[in-house]
């Protein structure tokens, strides 16, 4: 009954073969009990006449008790069980199966599979997680209608769902009572969901465009029924924006979205049954900050879209991953650009935009850069949850964007509709989405398959030429992968479609009519060239001056554009550039440039000094009133100190900070009167609203707030900030009060901050979230030599809220540490590293899934300076030497191969 036999170590794309068996009905039936749940599984199963034959069927399974197998209804003793699930011999071409198992969900800390949080049962199945429930095919191409029973004590778990429609519910001998569920939707294991317990709904029924009344619950523990409204508002906004734009309507008779405070990921998008982190769900204004409300409106969109991006027409494997999240992250984002304005309102769609670029760019960028780079869709993995990354994500977004650039909004709805019209029901892959798009519009995209195989960050080099005599202006591109990593050199083939959008702007700030060689008028002031081969040249006509291009328009493409602007010409565009993207690019460049010279300085121990151009810049735009304020708040801040370090040829993260933090407290102490006017002028008395306009004004106040927290002398930052937390009204407010005082307390080696973080934690210590917000404010810290923020995070570990088993509280803490406070955890004795090794290793122990996005902090590490390699290399050895899961052993291995 046991076979040790070992999975392959890597699983590639071009071995994919279709199952050998389906599975067409699948009927589960729970007995809930903490330490040992029955599960007793029916199956239809016949062979699959697409693929090989084989007289076996395999099922996968891990950490399962067997308790019996029937086929037919009767025993069937031809069973192995071994180490990655059991093998049924000698099977016929068509039967019923029935398994029955245990498991143990209160022991399950990896809250992958069927787990109990809080005293109730989740389950979290994508991807892998439907195997350590029931033996099965569990994989994403084998799709079956479910129907399933839950019995358990009613006492304890009075609520028990599952997905689809409630077809029967009652009570049972002993205390127990049953619920019996339908889906009449084919899914995959993946999608499967339930979820048991003590837990109160916030309900709300509506109609659907075509008149169907519908079912609307947002499930939660009772304490917490209060933050739930606007979860239920950002639902019914994703389900009518949806009908508009895409003209899709919710299939199911009820729509449930259940919060739980031990969950890996932020969200899941199980058929009709959302399981969510309470981090994307809880909200009123006393708990959530503005960024909070923004966020949970996006993931309850973003799962909501999944219902027919990802579930009525899903993926054929695991590969295909984009397929489903790059389509649906940029659902979301289009949504949430909506939802701001943004479709009447240029400057709010702007605004979405640059904060989705900054992510991608900070975090994307660099994993094109590492070891652990990869094209949107996959060619291999060793772990599938590996790959759950920012470039199949945010990159495919945009691959997914660029055909909306390429054919309009139209162009793409009948892509979309296409797609649907074709594969409804089926699993599919990127080509197929692809081929709709390129069908729907007819256009030959054979070359755009490349953006979907080949990893690394495209770069553009752009040189042009004017003409004053012809009154021509000459646009060449060229584009390669420059300094790729060797894991994304290998995947690159040849020359990418690239939408380039461009602009060309006159020497009064206006942009010019654009009429490119060739054509008989002008056509707009932005043009998308299609760029397609590794360079190509462009010509328009009829240019009255020489112009200052804007080039790469909205960020029409996940490139890197290299072209030598002037300080002057990047403060023209910052004033000028009607692109609003382009507008707060400009400033980035500007400030970029500056920073990187003052690191400079900083690691060769010269004097610093802030180019008054920088400083006058930044003037204009905290004073002009024509910009929203947030756009300005956005423009205002400096690139991050982790970007900053991937910009240059070796990381100095010491230097980096020493640079950024110069620039912060000259723009304080320069603009001071400014900042204090901004900072009157934006207050928002009254009662909170989680508006993007009324967030805009609390933004830009804030960032004041911050600045003036620089000074030598904090003394008004510090009595601003402590009147604003003593009389705040919401979390926005009071936690970035907090932050000026632990700022001021860090610029001056004073101590402003202590009575307020008492007061935080006294006030909020029976909300996890607001909590989790207190540790993270001190983790992130500045610090200094004197006062190292490590010895703040140790001390935190030993805190009585602190769980490392709660991911959410480890993110808090120990994930803002490693990844946000790169000064403090660059320290250059190394205790950092020492530090993240002991973590990874622990986490390891008890959840991989975590313990493997805390490992990828020091996939970089050759790229820093020679100082700061070998303790690097050192902590990571001393995981590879301990580390127990497949998970963090890819990582691992692969950044010290």
């Amino acid at each position: 009954m046991t076979d040790t036999a070992a999975t392959p170590n890597v699983i590639r794309r071009a071995d994919y073969a279709p199952p050998a068996f389906l599975i067409d009905t699948v009927d589960l039936e729970f007995d809930l009990v903490p330490e040992r749940t029955i599960v007793k599984n029916t199956m239809r199963v016949r062979r699959n006449p697409a693929a090989a034959h084989t007289r076996d069927l395999e099922l996968m399974g891990e950490q399962l008790e067997f308790v019996s197998a029937a086929i037919d209804a009767k025993p069937y003793a031809n069973v192995r069980i071994h180490e990655h699930g059991i093998t049924i011999e000698d099977v016929p071409d068509s039967f019923e199966l029935t398994l029955t198992g245990a498991c143990d969900p209160a022991a399950n800390t990896t809250l992958s599979g069927l787990y109990v949080s809080s005293g109730n049962f989740f389950t979290q199945c994508e991807a892998e997680g439907f195997r350590r429930i029931t033996w099965f095919l569990d994989r994403p191409d084998v799709m079956a209608t479910y129907t399933v029973t839950l019995r358990a004590d009613k006492a304890a778990y009075p609520v028990l769902l599952s997905n689809g429609n409630l077809v029967a519910e009652g009570d049972l001998s002993d205390g127990r009572h049953f619920a019996k569920w339908e889906d009449p939707f084919r899914k995959p294991s993946y999608l499967f969901a339930l979820v048991a317990g003590k837990l109160v709904a916030l309900e709300e029924r509506i109609k659907t465009g075509s008149g169907t009344d519908k079912l609307l619950q947002v499930w939660v523990e009772p304490h917490d029924l209060d933050k739930t409204r606007h979860a239920m508002d950002s639902l019914i906004h994703s389900i009518r924006w949806d009908e508009a734009r895409f003209g899709l309507e919710l299939d199911l008779d009820r729509f449930m979205i259940v919060a739980v405070s031990d969950f890996n990921m932020g969200a899941m998008e199980n058929k009709g049954l959302n399981i969510f982190n309470t981090k994307y769900v809880l909200a009123n204004p006393e708990t959530a900050t503005d960024t909070d409300f923004a966020n949970i409106e996006a993931v309850v969109g973003h799962e909501y879209f999944h219902n027919w991006t990802g579930n009525r027409v899903t993926c054929r494997d695991w590969f295909q991953l984009s397929l489903k999240e790059g389509l649906t992250v940029f659902r979301d984002q289009e949504f949430s650009a909506a939802m701001s304005g943004g479709d009447e309102n240029a400057a709010a769609r702007a605004t979405k935009r640059i904060e989705d670029v900054r992510v991608l760019r900070q975090m994307q960028f660099a994993e094109d850069a590492g070891p652990m780079a990869h094209p949107v869709r996959p060619e291999s993995y060793v772990e599938i949850n590996n790959f759950y990354t920012m470039t199949v994500y945010e990159k495919g977004a945009e691959v997914v964007r660029m055909y909306q650039t390429l054919f309009g909004r139209d162009g793409f709805r009948k892509g979309m509709d296409l797609y649907f019209q074709r594969h409804d029901g089926q699993a599919v892959t990127c080509d197929d989405f692809r081929a709709a798009m390129a069908d729907a519009n007819g256009r030959d995209l054979a070359q755009y398959e490349r953006w979907y195989s080949q990893a690394g960050t495209p770069r553009v080099r752009v040189t042009t030429r004017y003409d004053e005599a012809q009154k021509r202006y000459s646009v060449t591109l060229a584009q390669d992968y420059g300094n790729a990593s060797p894991a994304a050199r290998e995947t690159q083939k040849g020359p990418l479609l690239i939408p380039f959008a461009i602009g060309l702007i006159g020497t009064d700030g206006t942009d010019l009519p654009l009429c490119l060689e060739g054509e008989s008028a002008p056509n707009g002031t932005t043009r998308v060239l299609e760029f397609t081969e590794a360079q190509q040249t462009f010509t328009f006509v009829d240019v009255p001056a020489k112009p200052l291009p804007s080039l790469l328009r909205n960020f029409s493409a996940p490139v890197i554009v290299e072209y030598d602007y002037g300080n002057d010409e990047l403060a023209f565009l910052l004033a000028h550039d009607s692109d609003a993207f382009n507008r707060w690019e400009a400033g980035q460049r500007l400030a970029t440039r500056e920073l990187l010279a003052l690191a400079a300085r900083a690691a060769a121990g010269e004097s610093l000094e802030v180019n008054d151009a920088l400083v006058d810049a930044f003037g204009r735009v905290l004073n002009d009133e024509s910009l929203s304020p947030s756009f300005r708040e956005l423009a205002l801040m400096l690139p991050s100190e982790t970007y900053l370090a991937e910009q240059m040829a070796v990381s100095d993260p010491a230097a980096v900070h020493a640079a950024r933090q110069f620039v912060r407290k000259q723009l304080g102490t320069v603009l001071k009167a400014d900042w204090l006017a901004t900072f009157e002028k934006h207050r928002t008395p009254g009662a909170y609203e989680p508006t993007p306009e009324a967030a805009g004004h609390r933004g830009l106040k804030n960032l004041a707030l911050s600045y003036l927290s620089e000074l030598d002398d904090p003394a008004d930052a510090v009595r601003l900030a402590t009147a604003q937390y003593d009389a705040a009204n919401n979390m926005t407010d009071r936690a970035a009060a907090l932050s000026a005082l632990l700022n001021a307390s860090a610029a001056t080696g004073g101590d402003f901050a202590s009575r307020a973080l008492a007061d935080f934690y006294t006030r909020f210590e029976r909300e996890p979230l607001v909590i989790d917000k207190w540790f993270a404010l001190q983790a992130t810290q500045r610090g200094s030599a004197k006062r190292p923020v490590i010895e703040t995070v140790r001390a935190l570990m030993q805190h009585p809220a602190f769980n490392l088993k709660n991911p959410n509280r480890a993110r808090s803490l120990i994930f803002s540490f490693c990844a946000a406070n790169p000064a403090q955890f660059h320290a250059a004795d190394g205790s950092g590293y020492a530090f993240w090794a002991d973590q990874v290793l622990a986490l390891d122990a008890i959840n991989p899934q975590v313990a493997a996005r805390l490992a990828r902090n020091l996939e970089l590490w050759r790229r820093f300076t020679p100082q700061l390699r070998e303790p690097m290399r050192a902590a990571l050895e001393k995981v590879a030497a301990g580390v127990k899961s497949r998970d963090v052993r890819e990582i691992v291995e692969k950044a010290l191969a």
